[in-house]
């Protein structure tokens, strides 16, 4: 009952911005937007994606975003896996938790064994938003990030989101300001997608969903700790993290290989993906990214003005959390490893501390300045 009395405050906290009043959520702590083809639910916690409910090849609903059935429940979870939330105000990873900026060296919270994940554990995903505007098929959050509140990242930040629908369609827009001083900012939308709900009788997980990335040969070579080294790879065809030479290519096809085990690193520990695959030449409004399921037909393709994609195919899920109500079956009730991918739209990882990738100065966001980004996701059938 206290948590769910603190979500309910903290709600209450978030009901009026700049002293005008904003539509209050749900009863259950949802807002919810729609168009048709596709419905979606948020709440402020994160500015967080609670439910996707998009067309399967029968016709019916289905929920295709990882998530809780109970909202208070985001705020206390122990886990925190980033459940389609907004992290920042950098994203993924900083190696050796510091950088240097302008000649001067900043140490940010060291939370993920010698780098900083997300900025810290009191990032962007862990804070209420406010909502400062809603429509039936929009609704926009909105952050203040003052200086430090992330340790090492200094200035105040403004950001906001807004998400809308439209067609079978979700747009996800972000802008942000820097006011005071140049900081670092790198952001994306942390998206977990099972495609079948986890509705197929035959297996939860992942690996026989489809995926193509047309312009994504290149990925960036990372540590046992998920950390790019600097060097950027070419997948050759056919190889573990190859998903651009053909379409329709299983996202397990090179299970069975020995190396699959530790292709995503932790001495062998992690599972699949856990990296960044460069997006080049791709035309303007070109899909860069299109995964599928043969088993419930929908198909996800991904348009994004970002210079690459971050794949996370959940090997640290240990079958701890819990699925939500409108997914699974008797059979499953929890997610377990290799049973959901994230997929994250953004800049390179760790982009202020390698030079040589010239994406430095594009990381970094100081006055007079607005940061700008865009995606959006189209399901249909295949």
């Amino acid at each position: 009952m206290r948590s769910s009395i603190t979500f309910i405050a903290a709600l209450a906290q978030v009901a009026s911005v700049l002293g005008q009043a904003i539509p209050a959520p749900a009863a259950d702590g949802r807002y919810t937007i729609s168009a048709p083809g596709i419905k979606a639910q948020f709440i402020p916690y994160g500015a967080s994606l609670t439910n996707l409910f998009v067309k399967d090849k029968n016709g019916k609903d289905i929920d295709v975003v990882l998530g809780y059935d109970n909202a208070s429940y985001y705020p206390v979870d122990p886990g925190h896996p980033v459940y389609n939330a907004i992290p920042g105000r950098y994203a993924n990873r900083i190696g050796k938790a510091q950088y240097t900026l302008d000649n001067k060296t900043y140490t940010t919270q060291d939370n993920d064994g010698g780098n900083t994940l997300h900025s810290g554990t009191n990032n962007w995903s862990f804070r209420f938003w406010n909502v400062t505007a809603l429509s039936a098929d929009s609704i926009t959050f909105s952050i203040i990030d003052a200086s430090n509140s992330s340790l090492g990242l200094f200035g105040r930040v403004e950001s906001s989101v807004t998400y809308s629908v439209t067609n079978s369609t979700w747009n996800i827009k972000i802008t942000a300001i820097s006011p005071e001083q140049r900081t670092p900012v790198l952001l994306t939308q942390h998206t977990y997608f099972n495609l079948d709900a986890y509705k197929n009788p035959a297996t939860p997980l992942v690996w026989d969903h489809t995926l193509h990335l047309p312009y994504s040969k290149r990925y960036l070579e990372a540590d046992q700790g998920a950390l790019p080294t600097g060097k950027i790879l070419t997948a050759e065809p056919g190889s573990i993290n190859d998903f651009a030479s053909k379409a329709g290519v299983p996202f397990g096809h090179a299970k069975n290989e020995p190396a699959f085990k530790g292709n995503c690193g932790a001495n062998g520990v992690c599972e699949g993906y856990n990296g960044y695959w460069l997006i080049d030449d791709a035309p303007k409004n070109a899909v860069v990214l299109t995964l599928a399921s043969p088993f419930s037909g929908v198909k996800a393709d991904l348009r994004t003005d970002q210079p690459g994609i971050v794949l996370y195919s959940c090997s640290w899920m240990d079958g701890s959390a819990p699925i939500k109500s409108t997914q699974g079956l008797n059979s499953t009730q929890t997610v377990v490893k290799s049973s959901c991918v994230a997929i994250e739209a953004q800049d390179y990882p760790d982009g202020i501390n390698k030079p040589e990738w010239n994406r430095t100065e594009a990381q970094i966001l100081g006055p007079g300045e607005t940061y700008s980004w865009q995606s959006s996701w189209t399901f249909s059938l295949l």
